[in-house]
């Protein structure tokens, strides 16, 4: 008989990556034989804070999950309600997927009310526990949320450093971020640029996701300027809407006199057309000033691609230097070296098979292991106490 299992947070019809990583953990939980109910989101970001287009998704549901939309992120009555109503549910695992300081008053509220009974382990998933875009409040409402877990798993060892500042005796395990293999299959390279207006004769580098400052897409704008001069068949795609001032980098990208090399795709991608974009590219880069870990990398493993990253938060960890792509400081110069290196001294052939053997360790069965193990151990602290 599995376990009820209860996963509070992000979900469809919102979009993003939250949503992709609790519908993907929704599903693991399930093919352990585990009873999995979501409980979304009614609101999530107020409108005067989202910087996107909109929150919402055109795509189809996920099929066979149970989501049900409860959850104010900006109503305090709705926090104690969805409280109430899981602690009525009695599941036995409450896990909520923790990345942002502003969603602590909610998560820590409804966990207090939920999280009462004995027979409820609660768990969190945590992404990020101190914010790249740092505000007044975070390090309280972040102490806040976590004093109501009974255990922690974290997606990088930066993060499990972090979770110090806030708790040092709760159990608590790290296991990378598996891969997000629900994009389909990947397609013939040459086709996937035609499909996507690009020149198939060119090679193309792809900066992917939300655009915020921290993800330094300025630092590779910079990196272009003498990229474009040493490889002159190279593009950059940039595909993702923009999260911070789009003035600021199309400026910067006409200042810079790199119109001709850069190819913008500032719509919110769909994740029928995600496949297209890692099909298409040469080689995926993450120029990032600050990070935990990111889901772009494990979109790239998937689609078995090379990548450039920063040596910043756990991004090092995940894409070893030389093996699976090449890591260099966050700063123009080093990117440019590192793109240029790859396409004169790496053959692609070696490193796409090296990440096929790579990715084998991030599977969500591995996750859910860890999560089992992780609930053993609060399960025992709950019947000691």
């Amino acid at each position: 008989m599995g376990r009820k299992v209860c996963i509070v947070g992000t979900a469809h019809p919102f979009r993003g990556g939250m949503a992709d990583f609790n519908h993907r953990l929704a599903q693991a939980f399930q093919q352990n034989g585990d009873e999995v109910e979501i409980i979304n989101f009614t609101t999530q970001y107020p409108a005067f804070l989202f910087p996107g287009k909109t929150q919402l998704s055109d795509d189809q549901p996920p099929e066979n999950l149970k989501i049900e939309r409860k959850l104010s992120s900006v109503n305090p009555i709705s926090w104690i309600a969805v409280g109430r109503k899981i602690r009525r549910m009695n599941p036995d695992i409450l896990m909520v997927n923790y990345w942002l300081p502003l969603m602590a008053p909610a998560f820590g509220t409804l966990l207090r009310f939920a999280g009462s009974s004995r027979k409820t382990r609660v768990l969190s998933v945590v992404h990020n526990i101190i914010p790249h875009e740092k505000r007044i409040g975070d390090f309280w409402f972040s102490k806040y949320f976590s004093s109501a877990v009974d255990g922690f798993l974290t997606l990088s060892k930066s993060v499990l450093r972090d979770l110090d500042s806030f708790d040092r005796k709760k159990p608590r395990r790290f296991n990378p971020h598996p891969l997000y293999d629900h994009y389909g299959q990947g397609h013939d390279r040459r086709l996937a640029k035609l499909q996507l207006g690009l020149n198939p004769e060119k090679r193309h580098l792809l900066f992917f996701g939300f655009i915020r400052d921290y993800k330094g897409l300025d630092l590779l704008l910079k990196a272009m300027k003498p990229l474009q001069e040493n490889l002159k068949d190279l593009e950059l795609v940039v595909a993702g809407e923009f999260y911070s001032n789009p003035d600021f980098y199309h400026k910067q990208i006409q200042d810079l006199g790199i119109e001709a090399s850069v190819r913008l795709h500032t719509d919110f991608i769909s994740s029928e057309r995600v496949g297209l974009y890692f099909s298409a590219a040469d080689l995926v880069v993450q120029p990032y000033k600050s990070a935990t870990q990111s889901g772009v990398t494990q979109i790239a493993y998937h689609f078995n691609k090379p990548m450039v990253v920063t040596n910043v938060g756990g991004l090092g960890e995940l894409v070893p230097h030389g093996i699976a792509g090449l890591v260099a400081k966050p700063d123009p110069e080093a990117i440019a070296q590192a793109v240029e290196n790859y396409f004169n001294d790496y053959q692609e052939s070696t490193l796409v098979e090296n990440i096929k053997e790579i990715k084998k360790m991030y599977s969500w069965e591995k996750l859910i292991e860890k999560i089992n193990q992780l609930d053993e151990e609060v399960l025992k602290q709950k019947n000691k106490s």
